[in-house]
């Protein structure tokens, strides 16, 4: 990998983006490259003297093989300096990644909300809790804001560089925040919260006596664990909205951005256009717009027939004409790139979009990191 000073002369617009930023939030359709575009994002800002973490939730284990390790946890792992310069990478800065735990993100929460130990141990034991909170982790949206507010307010990294789900789920990350306050303050929820007759006025007196029936043949007692839960999730209540307003603020905050990932193809454009679109109705900061798997080698000036007489000297004339075939076809892509470039720039208002050509091998291993975050930021 080049020396730093060399770095810094060749630095273009990606560094101008996301200089004085502390998270970068990478959006995208799935399929477009955005896992591997986040983790070379982070490398190439280690190596420029910056302590980075990147967090995916991608349940794909790529990112994890692309840094030569077995498996990410939870928490973010540092990556051992003598791995990369085993592939070439010379970082004056620090990389952590980390793989997001859903369920295990949301127990911290609670663990850290909880007034004391024997809250906190009553709503995790609680059987409720273990069925909503799988089910609302499995979302993976809350549990990603949390670590992120987490890492952004008691770590002290550089750059947080977080990897979001495919497209139309990346919006719903967007949203998050304010379903879950109108949620924790909506009257439904106050409903259940009120002290007494929680049975009788919700589910009424034949519902009740159900549970009962299934409560002496189950040994479950499912309403008693329904006012138990909800009792004791009143003394956090407070805490998750306070987090949750903290989550809204920072994705509005000035050292936040967030930059839109696209493929040349004409569905991700699209999807690209429309998640520019919600971010600026939101009034988020967006940073950038990163077009990967570009095409940029095909006839150039010349035409089929020129190309095939000038290679049928060195080739013969078959295979000087399969050639110039195979040069034609691409053509029609370089052709499509180009006209999608212009399209996205136009309607994004996105003078300098950071162009990533298509690579001849998938990117599996750190050296393919760092020769794409070489693309990314030169």
């Amino acid at each position: 990998m080049a020396t730093a000073e060399a770095k810094r002369r060749r630095d273009g617009v990606l560094l101008k983006h996301l200089k004085g930023k502390r998270v970068c939030i990478c959006l995208g359709s799935g399929g477009v490259g955005k896992t591997t575009t986040s983790a070379a994002l982070a490398l190439g800002l280690a190596a420029r003297g910056q302590k980075v973490a990147v967090v995916t939730i991608d349940p794909a284990a790529r990112l994890a093989s692309a840094l030569g390790l077995d498996r990410l946890s939870g928490e973010p792992r540092l990556i051992d300096p003598a791995l990369l310069a085993e592939q070439g990478v010379q970082c004056e800065g620090e990389l952590w990644a980390m793989m997001l735990d859903s369920k295990g993100t949301f127990d911290e929460i609670v663990a850290r909300l909880a007034p004391d130990d024997r809250e906190r141990e009553q709503i995790l034991a609680n059987p409720i809790y273990r069925e909503l909170s799988s089910a609302v982790a499995g979302s993976q949206e809350l549990s990603a804001m949390a670590k992120l507010y987490e890492l952004r307010h008691e770590r002290d990294f550089d750059v947080i560089v977080l990897d979001t789900p495919p497209s139309r789920n990346a919006v719903d990350f967007l949203e998050t925040p304010a379903r879950l306050l109108g949620f924790l303050e909506g009257r439904a929820l106050r409903v259940f919260l009120s002290p007494g007759g929680l049975a009788a006025r919700v589910f009424g007196r034949s519902t009740g006596i159900v549970f009962a029936i299934f409560a002496r043949v189950t040994g479950v007692d499912m309403l008693s664990d329904l006012s138990t839960f909800f009792r004791s999730l009143s003394g956090i209540l407070d805490g998750f909205k306070d987090v949750t307003k903290g989550v809204s603020e920072l994705l509005r905050d000035p050292t936040t951005t967030f930059l839109v990932v696209t493929s040349p193809e004409p569905e991700p454009a699209r999807e690209a256009e429309f998640l520019a679109e919600r971010l600026a109705s939101r009034d988020m900061s967006r940073g950038g717009l990163i077009i990967n798997r570009m095409h940029f080698d095909g006839l150039g000036e010349s035409s089929a027939d020129e190309v095939q007489e000038l290679l049928t000297p060195d080739l013969g004339e078959h295979l000087a004409r399969r050639v110039a075939g195979n040069l034609a076809d691409f053509d029609v892509l370089v052709q499509r790139d180009r006209e999608t470039v212009a399209h996205l720039s136009r309607e994004l208002g996105e003078r300098e979009p950071i162009l990533v050509p298509h690579l001849d091998e998938d990117v599996c291993d750190v050296a393919g990191l760092a020769r794409l975050a070489e693309h990314l930021f030169s």
